[in-house]
C-alpha cells in the first residue's frame, strides 16, 4: 500500500520522510536521482514514458510534487521557480475585472505583485485588517474571486481563523488561498481547514538550509489543478531538479527542525519578554499574543518568527541588527541559522509607501536551531550595545 494511500493514519514525520519517494526502478536507488536532463528520447511520433520536455515535467520534480501534496494533506501539488512565482500562476485564475480580498500584513513582495503587477492588467484588490474576520466579510463583493491569506502574516505574526475565513469565503462563492510560509505543514494544514489552495515559499521552512529558491501551490480540485498545470507549463516558471532534489531532501527533517525551531523561539521569545530594553515582543507562543488561543487551536506549534521593538526605536533595533554574531543580517527566513532583519527597509521595502508600511522600529527575527542559550546571549550583548549607544 502506498504512502499517499496511508497518509490519514501515518505520523508526519512518517510522511515526511518517505512522501514522494520510492526507489529508482532503474538502479533501486533510494534517494530519487537529480534527471538533469532537457529532453526525453520517444518511443514513436508523439509517444513517450510520460516526459517529453523539462518545462512540461521532470521525474525528480514530480517526486516534489508528490511529496508536498502528500504532506500538505492534497491530492494534488505543482512546484515553481519561486514562491513569488507560485502565486503569480495562481493568481492568473483571477480574470480581469474580478476581486481579490487580502491580509493588510503580508510579504512585500506579494504586495507589489497584487498593486504593481496585476493591478494595471484589471485585476481589482482590497486590503483588511490581516486578523479581523469581520473586515474581510465587509470586504466581500459579488465579484470576489479570491480572499488570500497568510496567517502567521510576516512580518506581524498576526493569524486569522482559516476555517471561518474559508466558509466565508465559500458561501460567497469565492475561493481561499493561504500562504503558509510561516507555519509549515508541520504545524498548520491549510486545506484540511477548508482552504483552496496552500503556497508556500519553499526556499524557506520546506527547504530549510538557505541553499535554494522555490515555491509550491498545493490543491485537492483535478480540475483547478488541469488548469494550473496547463499553466505551470504556459508560463514556464519551473524550478530545475537539482533545486526540486535539495528541496525534496529538505522535506525529510522538516518534522524535526520545526521542532527545534519552535522550542528555541519559544525561550528567545521569553528572554525578550522580560527584557527591560525590549518594549515590544509578538510571539504566537507567548501568552500575551492577541490571538494565542487561535494559535493554540489552529497551529501544533508557535513557529520560529519573532518580530520585537526594542526601547531605542529604529536607531537601537538598527544597532542590533547590526551587532549580532549568530543572528546574521539577511533578508528571508526558515533556515536552520538564525537570521535577523528589520523588515520596513528590507524585506518591505515595497510597501513603504502605502497603507501596509512597517514600523521602521520592528525587528524580525528567523530563529535556527543552534542552541537556545547561545541565541539569548548573542541577543544580548546587541541589546547591551544599543542601550549603551541610545
Amino acid at each position: 500500500m502506498s504512502i499517499e494511500s496511508n497518509i490519514r493514519t501515518l505520523d508526519f514525520n512518517t510522511l515526511a520522510v518517505h512522501a514522494g519517494v520510492e526507489p529508482d526502478p532503474t538502479s533501486g536507488a533510494v534517494m530519487t536521482p537529480i534527471y538533469q536532463t532537457s529532453t526525453y528520447a520517444q518511443d514513436d511520433v508523439g509517444h513517450h514514458k510520460g516526459y517529453e520536455y523539462s518545462r512540461t515535467d521532470n521525474p525528480t520534480r514530480t517526486a516534489l510534487q508528490r511529496a508536498m501534496a502528500v504532506v500538505e494533506g492534497g491530492q494534488h501539488a505543482l512546484a515553481f521557480a519561486s514562491g513569488m512565482a507560485a502565486i503569480d500562476t495562481l493568481l492568473r485564475l483571477v480574470k480581469p475585472g474580478e476581486h481579490v480580498v487580502c491580509g493588510d500584513d503580508v510579504y512585500g513582495g506579494t504586495y507589489r505583485l497584487f498593486d504593481k503587477v496585476l493591478s494595471p492588467y484589471g485585476l481589482d484588490f482590497s486590503f483588511v485588517d490581516a486578523a479581523d474576520a469581520d473586515s474581510f466579510a465587509s470586504a466581500m463583493r459579488p465579484d470576489t474571486k479570491l480572499v488570500w491569506l497568510e496567517t502567521p502574516t510576516n512580518p506581524l505574526l498576526r493569524l486569522i481563523d482559516i476555517e471561518v475565513i474559508a466558509d466565508m469565503a465559500h458561501e460567497a462563492g469565492a475561493w481561499l488561498g493561504v500562504d503558509n510560509t510561516f507555519a509549515s505543514p508541520a504545524l498548520q494544514r491549510p486545506l484540511e481547514l477548508g482552504a483552496d489552495f496552500v503556497v508556500h515559499s519553499t526556499t524557506k521552512y520546506i527547504s530549510g538550509h538557505s541553499d535554494v529558491v522555490g515555491g509550491i501551490i498545493v490543491l485537492n480540485d483535478t480540475e483547478v489543478y488541469d488548469e494550473l498545470k496547463f499553466l505551470q507549463n504556459a508560463i514556464g516558471a519551473v524550478p530545475g531538479p537539482m533545486d526540486c532534489f535539495l528541496t525534496l531532501r529538505g522535506i525529510k527533517t522538516l518534522a524535526l527542525r520545526m521542532d527545534a525551531h519552535c522550542r528555541n523561539a519559544t525561550q528567545v521569545a521569553q528572554f525578550l519578554a522580560d527584557h527591560p530594553g525590549i518594549d515590544e515582543v509578538i510571539f504566537p507562543g507567548l501568552p500575551n499574543h492577541p490571538q494565542f488561543e487561535l494559535a493554540q487551536k489552529q497551529m501544533k506549534g508557535p513557529g520560529g518568527m519573532i518580530a520585537f521593538v526594542p526601547k531605542g526605536g529604529e536607531a537601537s533595533a538598527r544597532i542590533i541588527a547590526r551587532k549580532t554574531r549568530l543572528f546574521t543580517l539577511a533578508e528571508s527566513l526558515g533556515g536552520v541559522e538564525s537570521l535577523i532583519e528589520l523588515p520596513a527597509p528590507m524585506t518591505h521595502a515595497s510597501v513603504a509607501d502605502s497603507p501596509l508600511a512597517v514600523d521602521p522600529a520592528f525587528v524580525r527575527l528567523s530563529v535556527g536551531i543552534e542552541g537556545a542559550g547561545d541565541l539569548i546571549d548573542d541577543l544580548a550583548r546587541a541589546i547591551h550595545r544599543a542601550d549603551y549607544q541610545r
